[in-house]
């Protein structure tokens, strides 16, 4: 059946087999297919489990049905049929386990994709499988009879035998769940752990008892070898004792080896054959054994027919001790073989344990080298901070040896100071007395420099008489040297001039005699050029005529290469021209498939946005530009068809989205424009169609225009618009200014009800007395209270607004900042309207209340509402807070000011109006027992039209959150990344 499974790769003929078998009817026949399907789930192939989920129904029914029955097999199998259920459940949930539960260490870490919270799920799902296991093992143990020999029995070894795949899961499972819950522990903290720890003891106790119990039946000595658990369970506290543990192996001998699998002949026939075997030999070598001798063989050796007789009995004697020697030794050389299997597996399984023992080293080797580096680093750190701290003391001695002297210069500079102010006493005295005999000399000085320059002037006058007759002097004789030295000048040329003609003329006559030398040269090469050029002549003639010749072949082989490229070119032309056709088939094939999705009832469940509508837009818009260029580049030069092709597939694409998110869009929006949206849709993807038609034709492939699409898109745009939720109507340079506005408004509203509740508070203390005055005193005051708490945590959160905008804007304005966070932007904003409204609410409640037309009630859910609002506010302006910073930690001190003082409120609210009942409780002494009777009547009716009426304000209640919730959904953009 294994073999079958692995064959057909699936188990349908298995399935379709056991269909047909009665096995709501014969317990016997159910409990061996559970072990029959049990074997196929551990070793069959791995579609085995994929082709029996679809039975898993049947099989939790037809265990239910057993559970019924408290005798025989009945138990066994419900209990067998939910083991199967379990199994089948943990490993559609793992499919990274297989059948067999065979895993590495490396392969088990890969299942828990290295999250702790997979491992805690996983461990928990092992626990279940576990139990379910040792559930049927305690089961089967109990339905037997252990005081006799079961085990050897045909009815004990039937509900035996499932056990050795119970024995096989098991010691996986254990083995997995001791290294999980470590695992665990290095993870999470003990106390977390605490359930797990107790739900492993407990399965550690009950599967060492089963494991002992299962070795000492014989039924099971000869099948498998079951290991036997530790005496203690494993410490999970100390993460060392991992390297203790030790994987329990099963090892299953094999069934060639096995003396039990050997045939068994009959003993009989045996010695039968071996008899005759013997004769036959006996007789070729002594001749004929029968009674008639025609050679007289007896008599010629002198031998007699006993003495025959008992040679044949010895040698028979001799053969059966031969046989008995040779089955003896079989059975030893079976028995060995069975214990050198058994050691070898012992051998098998210590050898695996050493591996592992060997690998914890080594990760204890490795972790305790990097501790090592890190205490390395660490004294390497420890040595720079010593270092740094015997430089910092020895910077601070020199510095204070420096402050000493420093010190004893500033006494000294003190002493000196001192020293001179007396000094600078004594020179004033001096400068005093200097400066009187300085005034008198100075007025001596005066007398003496108006003389002098009286004398002085006259000096002058006469030197200025002599200076200009000096000047002219001067100038006469400048003159007189400028006329000697152009006259030098002149004669100088003159005499240069005539040297310079007499070497120009001999120049001359040289020149000449040279020229006529040149001249006679210059006529014997002309004569030679002449001869040369004759002979260039003829050779050129010749030249040209060869030429012409091959001019002639070469303009014959161009036209020929011509007319070869132009049939390449036209060749070429046709395969990108078919090239183009294929691409735009396939576009329209996919525009005319979003179409036919477009009217498919699977595709109404599917709902977009209107601004992820608007983003396939402009995508599909700029896709059909690039386009139109790049299909008026093929149309001027048909061969740059590599610019088109992609553009064709990108629009296709970008079509097709633009028209399912239409459709999706329209599913969520109200009646008349959903259904012009289809339209509109609908009609772009049959322009689409239409353009990409006209490019496969050649005639048409001129005038192919796609105008169209775009006008479609534009409106589809349009209409998104026009579905756009209208929080995102604000510019987005209209946020910063409009958050401002948002928290002026709070802030105003917030000192607006303020005022108010003063003033109610005046007016009740005019006009109120007794019980009333004191119930509105308390509840005004409380409101009060709340209103000075929520102004407190406005100026907060613009405190923390206002850092986080500075902080987070860098170069860029607060609106630039407020435009590129829109979506903080907007929540903040309406949280603050949230504040501003639940604040005017809670003061039109309170002044209710104070006139006695309003609730109770209705105060403190409006005082409910209100902090709910500023927690809103409070998240908002956190959301983009430093955590570190102190604006954060007031915001959220003055959030916890709110909480109490809505408590506040809440509380007087009560206590006002319990005062108030107590006030008003009814005396029903004066009535009769009728009108008590009435009475409670009257009070029933009330209570159930009440409770009524309770039930229906919850439902409606229920019904506006879920509807407020989409619409702010909606508002956020929520729907924006939804699926479609």
């Amino acid at each position: 059946c294994i073999l079958g499974t692995h064959h057909e790769k699936g188990a349908q003929t298995f399935w379709s087999v056991v269909n047909r078998l009665p096995l709501s009817g014969n317990a016997v026949l159910c409990w061996k297919f559970c072990h029959v399907f049990h074997k196929l789930l551990r070793d069959g192939h791995s579609n085995v489990l994929k082709d029996s989920v679809r039975y898993k129904n049947e099989l939790s029914d037809m265990s239910r049905m057993w559970g019924h029955l408290s005798e025989g097999y009945g138990q066994l199998c419900s209990i067998y049929l939910k083991l199967l259920r379990t199994k089948m459940e943990f490993h559609t949930k793992n499919p990274r386990f297989p059948g067999n539960l065979q895993m590495s260490d490396r392969q088990l870490d890969e299942a828990g994709e290295n999250d702790v919270n997979n491992f805690f799920q996983l461990t928990v799902e092992m626990f279940d499988y576990l139990e379910c296991e040792l559930n049927l093992f305690q089961t089967v143990f109990s339905s037997l009879d252990m005081s006799r020999s079961v085990s050897v029995t045909a009815a004990g070894q039937c509900r035996l035998a499932p056990l050795i795949q119970v024995i096989l899961d098991c010691s996986h499972l254990y083995d997995y769940t001791v290294k999980l819950l470590f695992k665990l522990h290095s993870c999470l903290p003990a106390d977390t752990l605490q359930g797990h720890r107790d739900r492993f003891l407990e399965q550690f106790r009950k599967l060492k008892d089963l494991f002992y119990r299962s070795s000492n039946l014989q039924y099971f000595k000869r099948l498998i070898q079951i290991p036997q658990l530790p005496e203690n369970p494993p410490n999970f506290l100390r993460a060392s004792a991992l390297s203790e543990h030790i994987s329990p192996v099963v090892v299953i001998p094999a069934e060639a080896s096995s003396p039990d699998s050997e045939p068994i002949t009959d003993l009989v026939e045996t010695d039968t054959a071996s008899q005759s075997l013997f004769d036959n030999k006996f007789d070729d070598i002594f001749g004929s054994s029968f009674s008639s001798d025609p050679f007289n063989f007896n008599s010629q050796n002198g031998m007699n027919k006993d003495d025959k007789d008992r040679l044949i009995e010895q040698l028979y004697g001799e053969i059966a001790a031969l046989k008995e020697e040779l089955e003896n030794f079989k059975a030893e050389s079976a028995r060995g073989a069975v214990q050198l299997r058994g050691r070898a597996s012992e051998l098998e399984a210590e050898l695996a344990e050493q591996r592992h023992l060997k690998q914890q080293a080594q990760d204890e080797s490795e972790f305790l080298r990097a501790e090592l580096e890190e205490l390395k680093k660490q004294r390497e750190d420890t040595e720079k901070a010593q270092r740094s701290l015997t430089e910092i003391e020895r910077r601070a001695q020199a510095n204070e040896q420096r402050y000493s002297k420093l010190k004893e210069k500033y006494s000294e500079l003190v002493q000196n100071h001192a020293d001179l102010l007396r000094k600078n006493a004594e020179v004033t005295k001096q400068v005093t007395a200097a400066r009187q005999a300085q005034g008198d000399v100075e007025r001596e000085k005066k007398e003496l420099e108006d003389s002098f320059q009286r004398v002085s002037e006259q000096a002058q006058r006469k030197s200025q008489e002599q200076a200009e007759v000096l000047d002219t002097l001067k100038r006469e004789l400048a003159a007189s040297r400028q006329e000697l030295q152009v006259l030098q000048g002149t004669l100088e040329s003159s005499t240069q001039v005539g040297a310079e003609q007499s070497t120009r003329i001999a120049g001359l006559e040289q020149e000449r005699d040279s020229l006529s030398q040149a001249a006679e040269q210059h006529g014997e090469e002309m004569a030679a050029l002449r001869a040369e050029l004759q002979q260039l002549r003829d050779t050129l003639s010749h030249e040209q005529e060869s030429s012409k010749m091959e001019l002639e072949t070469l303009q014959t082989q161009l036209r020929d290469k011509e007319s070869g490229e132009q049939a390449l070119q036209r060749r070429l032309a046709e395969e990108q021209f078919a090239l183009l056709q294929g691409t735009a088939r396939e576009a329209e094939r996919m525009v005319q498939d979003a179409l036919g999705r477009l009217e498919d009832p699977a595709h109404i469940g599917c709902t977009g946005s209107a601004d992820c509508l608007l983003s396939r837009t402009l995508a599909a818009s700029e896709c059909v530009e690039r386009l139109r260029d790049a299909h008026g580049k093929y149309l001027s030069n048909r061969t740059a068809v590599g610019s088109l092709l992609p553009c064709l597939a990108l629009f296709a694409h970008l079509v097709s989205d633009t028209l399912l998110q239409g459709s999706a869009t329209s599913h969520m929006a109200p009646m008349e424009p959903a259904d012009r949206l289809l339209e509109m849709c609908k009609q772009c993807g049959s322009e689409a169609v239409s353009y990409l038609s006209a490019l496969q034709d050649p005639g048409t492939v001129e005038g192919a225009d796609c105008s169209l699409v775009t006008t479609c898109l534009g409106r589809i745009s349009a209409i998104g618009e026009e579905l756009r939720p209208r929080g995102l109507d604000v510019k987005q340079e209209e946020l910063g200014d409009l958050v401002d506005k948002e928290m002026a408004a709070t802030a105003a509203a917030i000192e607006t009800a303020a005022a108010r509740i003063e003033e109610m508070l005046s007016k009740a203390r005019a006009g109120d007395t007794g019980v009333k005055l004191e119930v509105n005193e308390r509840i005004l005051g409380s409101c009060t209270g709340l209103m000075q708490a929520i102004h407190v945590l406005v100026l907060a959160s613009k405190d923390l607004q206002r850092e986080i905008v500075e902080s987070g804007r860098g170069v860029a304005s607060p609106k630039e900042f407020y435009a590129k966070n829109s979506r903080w932007t907007e929540g903040l904003i309406s949280a603050s309207k949230a504040v501003g409204w639940g604040a005017t609410v809670m003061v039109d409640a309170a002044d209710l209340v104070v006139q006695g037309k309003g609730t109770f009630e209705e105060l403190m859910v409006c005082s409910r509402e209100i902090a709910a609002s500023t927690a809103q506010l409070v998240a908002a302006s956190k959301v983009k807070a430093d955590k570190d910073s102190a604006n954060l930690c007031k915001l959220q001190q003055a959030s916890r000011g709110v909480n109490q003082a809505t408590a506040g409120v809440v509380a007087s609210t009560k206590a006002g109006k319990s005062q108030v009942e107590e006030k008003d409780s009814m005396d029903f002494s004066s009535m009769t027992l009728t009108q008590i009777k009435r009475q409670e009547m009257d009070s029933q009716v009330r209570v159930l039209e009440l409770e009524n009426q309770l039930q229906k304000e919850r439902q409606k209640l229920g019904e506006l959150r879920k509807k407020h919730y989409e619409l702010a959904g909606v508002a956020e953009g929520w729907e924006e990344d939804g699926e479609w």
